[in-house]
């Protein structure tokens, strides 16, 4: 799966963390990488001023960290974009 730097694929990325643990916030700051994670409270905070296309590389390059299991998920559509997403990524 090529990356798609749509809208709608930024709202199945937001989904999955939707689906998550992790609670996901577009905030302003000036974060060295564009994005934080703080684990110990799982939340997720991407910088609202990227564009479209730095939200969407910072919000993948947040769930390989993350490395979420993707049978935790209910939804099987999640489950497989999810897989999908990581194979894709892992290839590069």
């Amino acid at each position: 799966m090529a990356t798609k730097y749509t809208k709608h694929f930024l709202d199945k990325l937001e989904n999955l963390f939707a689906s998550s643990d992790y609670m996901l916030r577009y905030e302003k700051g000036n974060f060295k990488s564009g994005y934080c994670v703080l684990n110990d409270a799982k939340i997720v905070i991407v910088n609202k001023y990227f564009p479209l296309e730095g939200k969407i590389n910072a919000l993948i390059d947040i769930l390989i960290e993350l490395n979420l299991d993707p049978a935790d998920f209910k939804d099987k559509a999640n489950h497989d974009f999810l897989t999908e997403l990581r194979q894709t990524q892992l290839k590069f």
